[in-house]
Order: C-alpha cells, then structure tokens, then sequence
C-alpha cells in the first residue's frame, strides 16, 4: 500500500500541468537573461577587458558543452571532415566572434535595458534575411505573410527611432538611490561591493548611435547564424555538437584577438571576486543552464513559445537596471522598443497561422488522397463483381 502511495505522489507531482512548469521555466530564464545584461555590463564597468572577457566566458560554456554533446550524441554523430570543419569555423565567426564582440562593443556605449530592447527585432531580422535568400516565401495574399512583413516593418522602424533619435530622458531614477549607491561604492569594505553596489546607468560620455550601430550589428550576425545552422543542421543533425564545435572555433577566434589586441598581460588576471562572479554567471547561467532549459522548452512547445517570453526579459532587465543600477530611460528608446516588441508579435503570430495554414492544407491534402484511393478501391470492387473474368482474360491476352 505504501509503495502505491509513493507512486501516486510521484504521478501527482508529474502530472502538475507541464504548461506550468514550462511557463515557470521560461520566466526563470528571462531572469537569467536579464541578469546576463546586467553583470555583462557591471564586468565591463569593472574594468574586465573586451577582449578577454569572451575568452573566459567560450571556455567556461565550452567545458559545459563538450560532455553532453559527447554522450547524447555518441551515437547519432555523423563523422567529420574538413567540409564541416571549414561550416563550423564560418558558423563561429559570425555566431560567435561577430555576435558576441559587437554585443559588448554596443553593450558598452549604451545600457543593458537597450541592448535587451533591441535583441527583440532578432526574428523579424530572421525573417528578412531568409526571404532576401530564397529560404523562406512571402504571401501578401494571406493575412499570416501580410502580419510578417508589418512586424519586421514595425522592427526597422523601432530600430531606427532608437539609433538616431535618443530623446529626452523620461525617467530618472531618485537621487536618494543614486546618494546611497555613491556612499557604499566609496566605502569598500569588501570586493563584492564594488560589483553589488557601482552605478552603472548609461553610457555617460559614450557614442549613443554608435553603440546602437554595434548592437543592431550584433542582431544582425545572430540572425546570420540561424540562418546558416539550419543549412548545416540538415547536413549534420547533431545540435550539441555543432554547438561545441562552434564554440571551439569561437574560442580560438576569440583567443587570436586577444593576443593581438590585449597588450596589458594583467587583463588575464582576476583583481576581485566580483569580476570572478561576472565570469561565473555569463559562462554557467546565461549559457549553460539557460541553453539546457531553452532546448527543454522548444523541445515541448516550439520557438514562437520560447521567442514569445523575449520581450519579458526587456521589461526584468528595465527593472533591475533602474532600481539597482540607476538607469534612465529616453523618450526615443521606449518609442523604439515598443515598436520592436509590437513587430515581434507580428511576426510570431504571422509565423504561427503560416505554421496552422500548413497543417491545414496537409491535412486536406491526406483526406483527398485517403478518399480517391477508397473510391478507387470500391470502383476495383465493383468491376471485379460485374466482369469477374475481366482480368483473367486481360492477362491472357
């Protein structure tokens, strides 16, 4: 008795709605997004160089990576050769070389609820880039290709309005919070308050438009390589590995770069426990466990499910960034940033009735095929009954 009751609470505690425990798992995902902006732009703040910072965060995921592409993919791995090896390569430069290079280079002239607002427009710039390469069709003749092309107008829109027009500042954090976070920062008593407690706000004294350039520079490349891993993925379906390799690749980029642009030996080294943190988190929350939990998602809902929380993240990243780190927010961003956010929809919800038109479509398809071949069948039938000798005589002849 005891033990069908153990079981029953294990399928009570299984049985809880899996939208549930979805939903729950992609809010706690947003977070982690949200944070990975934030501490991005405290390691930069910190003084963490550009160019090292990516070194140690690729290593950090590609640790990560490598076990579970070795195991979930042992036996499904198709082999090597220098074709894929030269995909890869290409598939690092642009996914994440380019992606993440320009991220910090927009990250550091701008602010993270910025940096978040514009990674919304990802999707439409998805979008636009497959239909300029053949990849994906547009039907101005349905509602679902008429929604996809206004989003991504709606995006181009947004993001123009962020890059050339900033605004008057709209809100302003108060300056008892400012005060406090000044008074803490001069008395450092510990490494960590440097971190926990430094303003980071926006840019001051950056190139506002320049940091936009490097971030849509950034949306740009991220879309390039969905764009081109779904090309390789059907030459080589192994996703984990593929990641890994991506991620070596990236991480030999990334260590020639530094090499060449990092002429001060002490970059390499760690001056405080905060910036270890910084490293910590980019590398094992914003990749690893975010990257698990994503694939989770998808696995049992699909992308729009996953892309549909994005704007979340935005909205966690103003949040934390205005309350802890006093950052102020532009008429010309938030116009920008809802526009993004709108075309965003667009595109998901022209995405998802293309995806149901499809459906549809395969299904009539099936039941018209089903139904010739069964009245096919009868007519068999019934001639066979009215010339029984019908096909006897025919084969002899």
């Amino acid at each position: 008795m005891a033990d069908l009751d153990s079981v029953s609470t294990k399928r009570t505690w299984f049985s809880i709605p899996e939208r549930f425990q979805l939903h729950g798992a992609m809010l706690a995902l947003q977070f982690g997004y949200a944070g990975f902006h934030v501490i991005s732009r405290a390691a930069l703040n910190m003084g963490i160089s550009k160019y090292v910072f990516p070194v140690y965060r690729n290593i950090i995921a590609l640790l990560l990576l490598i076990p579970s592409a070795y195991f979930f993919e042992k036996k499904n791995r198709p082999p090597i050769n220098f074709n894929f090896l030269c995909q890869f390569f290409f598939l690092a430069l642009v996914g994440i070389t380019a992606n993440q290079a320009f991220y910090l280079l927009g990250l550091e002239n701008t602010s993270p609820t910025f940096a978040s607002a514009v990674q919304n427009s990802i999707p439409a710039i998805t979008f636009l880039m497959a239909v300029i390469l053949r990849i994906e069709k547009v039907k101005l003749n349905r509602k679902d290709g008429l929604a996809k092309v206004a989003g991504t107008i709606f995006c181009v829109i947004g993001a123009t309005i962020i890059t050339l027009y900033k605004g008057p500042t709209i809100y302003t954090p108060s300056s008892h919070v400012n005060n406090t976070s000044t008074m803490i920062t001069e008395v450092t008593t510990a490494p960590m308050i440097d971190f926990w407690t430094m303003s980071l706000g926006d840019a001051k004294g950056k190139n506002w438009t320049l940091g936009c350039v490097y971030l849509f520079a950034h949306c740009l490349s991220w879309s390039g390589w969905l764009v081109f891993q779904t090309h390789v993925l059907k030459k080589y379906p192994a996703r984990l590995s593929v990641t890994s390799y991506t991620c070596f690749f990236g991480l030999l980029q990334f260590l020639l770069i530094a090499l060449v642009c990092e002429r001060n030996s002490q970059a390499w080294l760690f001056n405080s426990s905060g910036e270890v943190f910084t490293i910590l988190y980019v590398g094992v929350v914003a990749t690893g466990i975010a990257s698990t939990v994503q694939v989770w998602c998808i696995d049992r809902q699909g992308p729009v499910f996953v892309a549909v929380y994005q704007p979340v993240q935005t909205f966690v990243v103003a949040f934390m960034a205005s309350i802890a780190l006093g950052e102020e927010f532009y008429l010309g961003g938030i116009i920008g940033a809802i526009l993004i956010v709108a075309g965003l929809y667009f595109v998901l919800w022209g995405k998802s009735e293309e995806t149901k038109f499809a459906k549809e479509q395969l299904a009539i398809a099936s039941s018209t095929t089903e139904h010739s071949n069964t009245r096919s069948t009868s007519v068999s039938k019934e001639s066979s009954l009215n010339q029984p000798f019908l096909s006897s005589s025919t084969e002899n002849v």
